[in-house]
């Protein structure tokens, strides 16, 4: 199994700045979509972004276009989940995913999923 690890939880005030990363252990990511969930207690995890780097396709939610970008690094096996100008409501868990889903927000068809990294944004 591929195990996928976040870091770099944390906390910072409105419009400040934050970089998730997550790595993948063993064969690493394979899958074709790789990407960013992230859920609020008593609610459903939504997608923030995603990608098929196959074909440099990239997927932002319209909450986070503008704001959020995703990186990658082949080196050290990792994905990189990149918040600027980060508001309350950006307040969640956030996951890292890797899968074959039809379509980037079908969070039932990923295959991998992190641990959840807190992120927190408060004045």
């Amino acid at each position: 199994q591929v195990q996928l690890l976040e870091s770099g939880e944390g906390l910072v005030q409105p419009g400040g700045s934050l970089t998730l990363s997550c790595e993948a252990s063993g064969r690493g990511f394979r899958s074709p979509i790789m990407g960013w969930f992230r859920q609020a207690p008593g609610k459903e995890r939504e997608v923030v972004a995603a990608a098929d780097w196959r074909g440099s396709s990239t997927y932002y939610s319209d909450s986070v276009k503008g704001r959020f970008s995703i990186s990658k690094d082949d080196f050290k096996n990792a994905i990189y989940l990149h918040a600027n100008s980060l508001k309350p409501e950006d307040t969640d868990v956030y996951y890292c995913v890797d899968g074959s889903p039809r379509y980037a927000d079908h969070a039932h068809e990923y295959d991998y999923w992190g641990q959840g990294t807190q992120v927190t944004v408060s004045s």
